[in-house]
């Protein structure tokens, strides 16, 4: 059972591992996901977001279908603040900054996800870089996705030269190979509780 930080009447604050899906895909060979073993205790909660399969971290269910709506609405409103640790390739200039190139679905190539400045939908990452490691030249960086777009955090940093580490879909062969995992971890969550209105933050350290 994947870790869970917070359970009340309303919602579920859980931690998820990374190569296991969110919700499960197509066919029996996965179907195995996040949503189903936390049913199988919690059997009203509900997905409100997504986290890809290699990615770690925090992910909120919902509990019942009032609650499914209400979270549902604030994460549509983005009201929900949500910070990653990701390591990446090289030393981002500048050192802080932001991100907005326009993605879309790469059809032919699915489920990778592409920069199309005429027809992909608008999407904003904020990036700031905390530590470089000049042996390496590799940087710790902190992410800040202020829209939602599958694979938004993986294609930004590729599209900008620096890709994040283990990243078998956007990274280059050698950035890919130094890590056994994609190297990008969920690690802060802040949301308004929607039964009682306070507000609430979860953190999860990164595991690399």
């Amino acid at each position: 059972m994947p870790h869970i930080l917070f359970a009340d009447e309303a919602l579920l604050v859980i931690d998820k591992p990374a190569g296991l899906l969110s919700v499960p895909g197509r066919g029996p060979g996965h179907a195995d996901s996040l949503a189903g073993r936390i049913q199988a205790e919690y059997p009203d909660a509900r997905i409100v977001h997504r986290l890809d399969m290699a990615t770690s971290g925090l992910l909120v269910m919902a509990r019942g279908p009032e609650m499914e709506r209400r979270l549902s609405i604030a994460f549509q409103q983005r009201q929900v603040d949500k910070r990653y640790v990701a390591v990446v390739a090289g030393r981002p200039q500048p050192e802080q900054g932001e991100i907005s190139l326009p993605l879309i679905t790469d059809w032919p190539n699915r489920p990778r996800q592409k920069v199309d400045l005429e027809s992909g939908k608008p999407s904003l990452t904020a990036y700031w870089v905390v530590d470089h490691d000049g042996a390496t030249h590799t940087s710790r960086v902190e992410l800040q996705p202020h829209t939602g777009r599958s694979h938004q955090l993986r294609v930004h940093m590729m599209s900008i030269g620096h890709p994040i580490l283990g990243d078998d879909l956007y990274a280059d062969p050698a950035s890919r190979a130094v890590a056994p995992r994609l190297l990008l971890h969920a690690t802060l969550l802040g949301l308004t509780h929607p039964g009682k209105g306070c507000r609430m933050e979860f953190t999860s350290p990164a595991p690399f």
